[in-house]
């Protein structure tokens, strides 16, 4: 695919930021010192714009995780992250209008962000929650690898994993309701998956799948996002 090296290497940049703010996490910091060090760490990384309204990264923090805004609205808060807690971040890096696209759900319990796949071994209550939303995350991306095929729409894609996320037991949260978007040159010209897009997947050549999701009886929002795109008719994560 034309042009992927270059999708990769900026990929590549938000999933390592991700990485190191698991390390500057932890019970006091606040979102805006988040959403400032997220951005810090990808302009060290060779970062120069964020293709998304100008956010580089898109923070919630505790209950505000549940909140959907655009990012023309968005404004980070003084949230002080809590001794155990949740955080989103939605980062969107971009290198000669090549982006990135990338969202984790952190988890931090007893002060400091935890592995996912440590989340359920804790003795900690507060962590029972944030584990089934991690592997509501999961099982949700891992459906969509299994269902999708080139010639689906996206809105045939849309319409079978909004129905597995409330039979999961979950809302989504997006303001619009969709569940992702194409990659492209200019952000106005992305199409989403959601109702009426009959456009088909094998024409967007990079595509995200982003649920933004809280349990029906839940305090807290999930979010997990990724790039895929199709190789061979197999369908690939950035």
């Amino acid at each position: 695919m034309e042009h992927l090296s270059q999708y990769t290497y900026v990929q590549s940049i938000a999933k390592a930021t991700i990485s190191q703010l698991q390390g500057i996490i932890k019970e006091g910091i606040t979102e805006k010192e988040i959403v400032y060090r997220a951005e810090e760490i990808m302009r060290d990384k060779g970062i120069h714009s964020f293709w998304y309204h100008g956010v580089g990264a898109f923070v919630h923090v505790g209950k505000r995780t549940i909140r959907s805004e655009s990012g023309k609205k968005y404004k980070p808060s003084d949230t002080l992250v809590r001794r155990n807690d949740i955080v989103t971040i939605d980062l969107s890096p971009e290198i000669n209008a090549y982006w990135g696209d990338y969202a984790r759900t952190l988890i931090v319990i007893d002060g400091k962000v935890i592995a996912e796949d440590a989340i359920a071994h804790t003795n900690n209550e507060s962590a029972l929650e944030f584990s089934h939303g991690i592997n509501a995350e999961k099982e949700l991306h891992n459906k969509f690898m299994d269902f999708v095929r080139p010639g689906m729409t996206f809105e045939e894609v849309y319409l079978y994993m909004n129905e597995v996320v409330q039979q999961l037991g979950y809302i989504n949260l997006d303001f619009s309701g969709n569940l992702g978007h194409t990659i492209e040159f200019d952000k106005d010209h992305r199409k989403y998956f959601e109702s009426g897009n009959k456009m088909k997947l094998s024409e967007g050549s990079l595509f995200t799948f982003e649920p933004h999701i809280k349990h029906r009886n839940g305090l807290y929002g999930f979010k997990r996002e990724n790039i895929y795109y199709f190789r061979d008719g197999e369908l690939l994560i950035l």
